[in-house]
């Protein structure tokens, strides 16, 4: 052996070497596994906690959304006792005024379907010389109603005294059914069809208007006025046609709008006609009979109630007295300065800008002013316990001549919102004045065809001041259109103010002579 060399090692000593590598090769093994299965059990648990997590969020979505729907389905129930007792106030839910509100709500909804359904591209679509032309129109077609209103339905309903609520259940059903029909034609662009169906829906919201005011006074409670009691009236068809307008521009718009839309905006519409079709049996029964009885049995009849009429009396429409004429003629200039407003303002506000305002800004403006000027002269009107309609024909009258005056002095923006709204608020409460003096003052026998008159001459009046309103915008000129009207009101003013005073002095007179 060479010194310095190291000694072979040895068969056994080699064999303890691989013995003892292999037991730390097993040991790491084992350590991988173990680590392995520790990392597997952690992501087992991790995912079972993730599972958890989100069955946890699901049920308290699930709580969230039946909670969400609870307190939703509560609050409308709220708000329905709170419309609830709001129409059986005073004495209404005892006589049954209450539900001829809630049918008249009812189907003012489904008046504002149809109007939303037609709505077409009348204004802004157009120039404005034929944005004139159409709407000069479209005034001239309100009338055709009106031609069947007065001669026909209003004597034929004087003759029908009895069953009247059938009359009201009918022009809600048949509404309904023509509803349902132009639904059809929207989406087949069969004007055939369309123009008749849309014609008749206006000859049986007038006939039910019509109805519903001779009715009115045989559900009158001691508590409150016609005047109170048309207001009412008023007021519940105003809420539901704002409810309705805007479901039936949902409706639309979730149907995708155009004919597709207009023809379910229809047929949502139909349904809301069907739905008050029911509503119609509700009434009580006493409106089918004439006023026999005062209409609350617990009281005698009312300061404001209608005036019976003399047995083997016939009253006619040449006879309805110097009272129903006097309120015609002031209501007539209300609804003509109404009228002239809405178009001569609508065309101005397209023509002539001011700063900083778009003339879609102004319109809505205009619009919006318009209704809560209609909103608060049904308010008020539904407040005041006003026993001489005509003191509140004559302030209205006196109350617009003044404002749109000053408007017409100071004409800007601001003074075109107040005449708009002033406008509407005039005419809603010179109308509830109106019904109340016809109510009170003309008999069960040709009460309906009073209405058909008054509901014509209403028309007439404001159709020729919004075709006045069309002239006048071709001045474009604010300040010459308002002083149109100032001057228009003054002398409708002036001139029932001296027919007044003739009859007082002529009264007078006669008692004078009449003493011994």
């Amino acid at each position: 052996m060479v010194r310095g060399d190291r000694a072979a090692p040895s068969q056994p000593a080699r064999t303890e070497r691989l013995r003892r590598a292999g037991q730390s090769a097993a040991a790491a093994v084992h350590r991988g596994v173990h680590a392995a299965g520790a990392a597997a059990r952690g992501t087992g648990a991790a995912a079972r906690g993730t599972a958890i997590a989100a069955r946890r969020a699901t049920r308290a979505g699930i709580a969230a959304a039946g909670w969400g729907q609870h307190a939703g389905t509560a609050a409308t129930q709220r708000t329905a006792r709170a419309v609830h007792r709001l129409t059986r106030a005073s004495g209404a839910g005892r006589t049954g005024l209450a539900n001829l509100m809630e049918l008249s709500a009812a189907g003012s909804a489904g008046d504002a379907f149809v109007a939303v359904a037609l709505a077409g591209t009348l204004f802004f679509s157009a120039s404005l010389d034929q944005a004139r032309g159409r709407i000069a129109l479209a005034l001239l077609v309100t009338i055709a109603p009106f031609a069947v209103l007065a001669p026909l339905v209003g004597p034929m309903l004087d003759r029908v005294q009895e069953g009247r609520r059938f009359l009201l259940a009918g022009t809600m059903l048949a509404r309904g059914l023509l509803c349902w029909g132009m639904a059809g034609a929207v989406l087949h662009n069969d004007a055939v069809t369309l123009l008749p169906a849309a014609f008749g829906v206006l000859v049986l919201q007038k006939a039910y208007g019509v109805t519903r005011s001779a009715v009115t006074p045989r559900l009158l409670p001691r508590e409150i006025t016609l005047v109170t009691a048309n207001a009412r009236l008023a007021m519940s068809s105003l809420i539901a046609s704002t409810v309705g307008a805007g479901t039936a521009a949902g409706v639309d718009l979730i149907a995708g709008g155009g004919v597709g839309g207009a023809a379910w905006a229809l047929r949502v519409g139909t349904a809301v006609y069907l739905a008050a079709t029911a509503l119609s049996f509700r009434v009580p029964g006493r409106v089918d009979f004439p006023d026999a009885q005062p209409a609350d049995p617990q009281a005698p009849q009312p300061p404001g109630a209608p005036l019976p009429a003399s047995p083997g009396r016939w009253r006619t429409l040449r006879g309805v007295g110097p009272d129903v004429a006097e309120a015609m003629r002031a209501n007539a200039s209300l609804r003509a300065f109404s009228g002239f407003m809405v178009f001569f303002l609508a065309f101005l506000l397209r023509i002539e800008h001011f700063p900083g305002v778009t003339d879609k800004m102004a319109l809505t403006g205009m619009i919006v002013c318009a209704g809560v000027g209609g909103f608060l002269g049904t308010a008020l009107g539904s407040g005041v316990r006003a026993r001489r309609p005509h003191l509140m024909l004559f302030g209205m009258l006196a109350a617009a001549t003044a404002i749109t005056a000053v408007g017409a002095a100071f004409f800007a923006l601001w003074a075109a919102l107040v005449v708009s709204l002033v406008a509407a608020f005039t005419q809603v409460l010179g109308k509830l004045a109106l019904d109340s003096t016809v109510q009170h003052k003309i008999g069960e026998e040709i009460r309906s065809s009073t209405f058909a008159a008054s509901e014509t001459l209403h028309q007439l009046s404001w159709v020729a001041g919004g075709l006045a309103g069309l002239a006048m915008s071709f001045t474009s000129s604010g300040v010459a259109g308002l002083t149109v009207a100032a001057v228009g009101l003054a002398v409708s003013l002036v001139l029932l103010l001296g027919f007044r005073r003739r009859r007082v002095v002529a009264s007078r007179q006669s008692r004078a002579r009449a003493v011994p």
